[in-house]
């Protein structure tokens, strides 16, 4: 988590900018987000020079960190090599089979053997480019994470966590709630990085809450709802919709959630956008 994914991009690629935290106190803050880790496991992500894994190591009853820069990764391997709970992963996260790191192992699963998913806490510093597709990884083996801390850039900390009719609630803010209860925790200034990045950080605390049951929506199909919902954000939320449905479909369920056919995405919470899913789900009369 010592690493910042900077802004600048070379020849149409985002170009990965190494900034290592060296604010020991924001190091104290970060671990301590993650709360009582003795007798847990602990994934970081990113874990660069290590600044957060000497600290995660002393407290974590198991450490796996997962780093995806080579030479960082073999150093690594190399400083904690005499710590029998720390276990460093050269690999791309997004590649990680976490069915495979925390799922059940062999003969675990003999009949008569209840097995009950380990609750891991995240921690990492998120490349800023690829944000999105690790939380969207994170979400898809949810069942196995129970605290998520993260280092993203302000402005990405501050959509995760905008409530509905905020200008800066989104497709991210909302497909993030609908998993997840967002706090925006802190934000470190450039100077708590060497070399100092161009931006503000934010950490960010995510309790893996699931709101798909509560809300009674099928997962990949509100996935894909909400995408059409966000789809162009300047659009009303007919707009956005009439894509796919009809518009006697779409008059009836925006009468029967009871949410005006001029709003935007933005304005709606979660709950009235599934209500609105449902109204048009139950109509059946798609484009």
């Amino acid at each position: 988590m010592t690493k910042i994914a900077a802004s600048e991009k070379r020849h149409g690629r985002p170009k990965l900018g190494q900034h290592f935290l060296v604010d020991s106190a924001a190091t104290t803050r970060i671990v301590e987000a993650l709360g009582d880790i003795s007798e847990s496991t602990v994934l970081e992500i990113g874990p660069g020079r290590g600044a957060l894994t000497s600290t995660l190591a002393r407290r974590a009853r198991r450490l796996i960190a997962v780093e995806i820069d080579r030479v960082l990764a073999a150093q690594l391997r190399m400083n904690f090599s005499q710590e029998p709970n720390v276990e460093i992963i050269e690999g791309d996260v997004l590649a990680i089979d976490f069915h495979t790191l925390f799922g059940p192992k062999p003969g675990s699963t003999r009949p008569g053997l209840n097995h009950q998913p380990e609750a891991v806490r995240v921690v990492g510093n998120l490349p800023y480019f690829i944000t999105s597709d690790i939380l969207l990884r994170l979400f898809e083996f949810r069942q196995y994470f129970e605290t998520i801390v993260l280092m993203v850039q302000r402005e990405v900390a501050e959509r995760l966590a905008a409530a509905p009719g905020r200008s800066d609630y989104g497709l991210l803010s909302a497909t993030a709630q609908l998993y997840a209860r967002v706090e925006k925790l802190f934000t470190l200034p450039p100077s708590a990085f060497s070399p100092p990045p161009k931006v503000e950080s934010s950490v960010v605390r995510l309790r893996m809450v699931s709101k798909l049951e509560s809300l009674a929506v099928p997962e990949a199909e509100f996935i894909a709802f909400l995408k059409l919902a966000f789809g162009q954000k300047r659009k009303t939320l007919a707009n956005n919709l009439k894509a796919q449905y009809a518009p006697r479909a779409l008059r009836a369920a925006f009468e029967e959630a009871g949410v005006k056919p001029t709003v935007r995405a933005e304005a709606l919470s979660l709950d009235k956008t599934a209500a609105l899913f449902r109204a048009l789900r139950a109509g059946g009369l798609s484009s």
